[in-house]
């Protein structure tokens, strides 16, 4: 299974909106085929494994990292293949909340004879899809929000300059955060004042992130349990074919101006705004329009979200201001926080680090939980969640 979950860190860059799933038919220690899902309408793991294993899988295990699918999309039913394929056992990490799927695949493949386990290393394969089960149990993706900080807490200097808090490494790994990400979220705010490309660069083989391409799968206790694990390196070149993450822009009135880096068509761009705005420039061709509701003085957050998980939207990884990064954590939607933090200093009149309201008592406090910490060139990681 850890095998499995190796090859299934191989589509962390691919398969969206489809979750990462990786399979491996084998006769007792003797791997006879080995597949993962590389990109949505493509074969599942479970045809590429019963084609590398051939006459062989007949008897033999497949362990696979997600319940086989049950039901007919863009490709057959996985179950269906391994019926087919007469595997005598099949064992799988996690079971798929997917309404067409949840337990049928399961129940199909014992309705065959063949003997089903689950449970196996659950948790690492739920890391790994993250923000799948996110968009399919609580109908919103999971969402990371990226800064970057100076020692004394600050974003960027009073006069708005805030390039480069960090160094190149901490820039590269960003970039993967990226890449693995469904969409990637800013504000009309950070627009105007940086004029962000928001799109997925390449990055230098010779930084080794490891993050988007190890830990997103799980570096936990499951996984120390098994032999030692190295996850699959990340692509070479990202920002090639699959690596176009949704730019997602909150606008309520409709202020990018043209000549915007992020109405130039180089990525996918839809531009949320309130109903009643109207453009200070000309429609861009190469960007969607949406409409939101507003709540207050802003675009309701929790409706953004809907909307984006309506569309297949997995991971969301939001680079914006502290006013849009300080209300998605004021309403409880963060659920995950990378933190770049830099030796330097920029002084009590740069900006801080978010907008958050203030506190009475410190029982009031928001509470973070430390995953992983690293250092990259001279800069310090951290990947924290809400406790």
């Amino acid at each position: 299974m850890a095998h499995a979950l190796r090859l299934a860190a191989c589509g962390l860059y691919t398969t969206a909106p489809n979750p990462r799933v990786g399979c491996v038919i084998a006769d007792g220690e003797t791997v006879l085929g080995t597949g993962f899902h590389q990109r949505a309408g493509e074969p599942h793991a479970e045809v590429f494994a019963l084609r590398d294993a051939g006459e062989r899988a007949r008897g033999a295990t497949a362990y696979v990292t997600l319940e086989p699918c049950a039901h007919h999309g863009r490709t057959p039913p996985c179950a269906d293949a391994l019926v087919a394929a007469g595997v005598g056992r099949v064992v799988v990490a996690a079971e798929d909340p997917f309404d067409q799927v949840a337990g049928r695949g399961i129940e199909r493949l014992r309705a065959a004879g063949i003997s089903v386990e689950t449970g196996l290393m659950r948790d690492a394969a739920r890391e790994l899809n993250i923000g799948f089960f996110s968009r399919i149990e609580r109908g919103r993706p999971f969402v990371r929000v990226k800064l970057a900080m100076s020692l004394d807490g600050r974003t960027a200097l009073a006069n708005g300059d805030s390039k480069w808090i960090t160094g190149e490494a901490a820039r590269a790994d960003v970039q993967h955060w990226r890449a693995r990400s469904s969409a990637i979220l800013s504000g009309s705010g950070t627009v105007l004042a940086d004029n962000p490309r928001l799109t997925v660069r390449r990055a230098s083989n010779s930084l080794s992130p490891g993050a988007a391409g190890g830990e997103g799968w799980g570096e936990g206790a499951a996984l120390k349990a098994g032999a030692p694990l190295t996850p699959p390196s990340p692509p070479s070149e990202l920002g090639g074919e699959g690596f176009k993450p949704l730019r997602v822009i909150l606008d309520r009135h409709l202020r990018t101006p043209a000549g915007s880096h992020v109405l130039d068509g180089a990525s996918p761009t839809l531009l949320l705004h309130a109903a009643n705005a109207t453009p200070a420039a000309t429609r861009s061709a190469h960007v969607e329009y949406a409409s939101v509701p507003e709540q207050g003085d802003a675009l309701d957050l929790h409706a953004v979200l809907a909307l984006l998980a309506a569309r297949g939207c997995n991971e969301v990884h939001v680079e914006a201001g502290r006013t849009l990064c300080g209300a998605l954590f004021a309403a409880g939607l963060v659920d995950e926080l990378l933190l770049y933090i830099a030796p330097v200093l920029l002084g009590s009149e740069a900006a801080p680090l978010m907008n958050l309201p203030g506190l009475t008592d410190m029982a009031s406090r928001w509470s973070l939980q430390l995953l992983d910490q690293r250092m990259l060139g001279p800069d310090i990681r951290l990947r924290l969640r809400p406790a």
